[in-house]
């Protein structure tokens, strides 16, 4: 008698950058609460400040209230204005100002070593646009310079620095990943965040196809859904994308971080999209085990 294979398993997490009207001690409750395995941290001014004063003591805190809550954590890195109040994702890696790249350098070190006191499963952080009046070659050369520090910092503190392709960055897709980790001779800090919404919106593959190709050097996953040539976090069910298919790739691929889910122009109902997304997620896995085709949507607000 054949018996069926046990169904994959996966660990969700729901993102803070789309629960920014929350304190974060009630974000993480929530979290805990709905059952979502963790949570995808931005360091923001408006939960863990990586530049207010007494961040390690702070951090230390956390560290004890996740483990409370038996939550999982990756560091993300993609607050609007955390280091400039008037230029949102400023300043860059990619900065005419070698003194402006530092300032974000120095921001990526801090969120190594937070990910290191909180025992995360990486950095994310992402190459910023090329700055008008740059060309595209010196941006490529700045780019590897830039990073150089911060993958010293993470290969010292054992956490992968996972860089997201980003539509209208730099580096934008999956092509640019490996163009930056072979002019860096493939360190082995340097991992990949792979956003599924964005394999949507501008990958050659398919996103499923586009996991496989990632796989060897995925260390975090955000997802969220989103139509093809249209970058626009939606919430899941309300765009193209066919989930099951993404989630198996995930499972066959051995993915073990945080499948983070990212709707950072949503805060306003967070609340609703952190339960309907896990419902959402849980039930795409369930039809991941041999259904393909759309999955239920499972509803939305406004």
């Amino acid at each position: 008698m054949s018996t069926r294979p046990p169904r994959p398993k996966l660990s969700f997490g729901y993102g803070t950058n789309g629960l920014a009207d929350l304190r974060l001690d009630d974000a993480l409750a929530l979290l805990a609460d709905l059952g979502y395995d963790g949570v995808g941290l931005t360091l923001d001014h408006m939960h863990l400040d990586p530049l207010a004063p007494d961040l390690a003591a702070r951090t230390r805190r956390l560290a004890r209230r996740l483990e409370e809550l038996g939550l999982s954590v990756t560091v993300e890195t993609g607050a609007r204005y955390v280091l400039d109040p008037r230029r949102k994702h400023g300043p860059t890696l990619l900065d005419a100002d070698p003194d402006d790249r530092a300032r974000r350098a120095d921001l990526l070190i801090r969120a190594v070593r937070v990910a290191a006191d909180l025992g995360a499963h990486a950095v994310h952080c992402f190459s910023g646009i090329t700055p008008p009046g740059t060309d595209e070659d010196t941006a490529w050369k700045r780019l590897p310079d830039a990073l150089a520090p911060v993958l010293d910092a993470a290969t010292a503190a054992g956490v992968p620095l996972a860089i997201e392709p980003e539509p209208g960055h730099l580096l934008a897709t999956l092509a640019d990943f490996h163009r930056l980790r072979e002019a860096l001779d493939s360190p082995a800090a340097l991992g990949l965040t792979l956003d599924i919404g964005h394999c949507q919106c501008l990958e050659p593959l398919p996103p499923a196809d586009c996991v496989r190709a990632a796989a060897p050097w995925l260390r975090h996953v955000q997802i969220e859904d989103m139509r093809r040539g249209v970058h626009e976090h939606l919430p899941l069910g309300e765009g193209e994308i066919d989930f099951p298919p993404v989630l198996e790739a995930l499972a066959a691929a051995d993915y073990r971080a945080l499948t983070v889910v990212e709707l950072p122009r949503h805060s306003h109902v967070g609340p609703h999209f952190a339960e309907q997304s896990l419902s959402f997620l849980e039930q795409s896995l369930a039809l991941s085990h041999g259904t393909t085709g759309r999955t239920a949507d499972p509803g939305s607000t406004s």
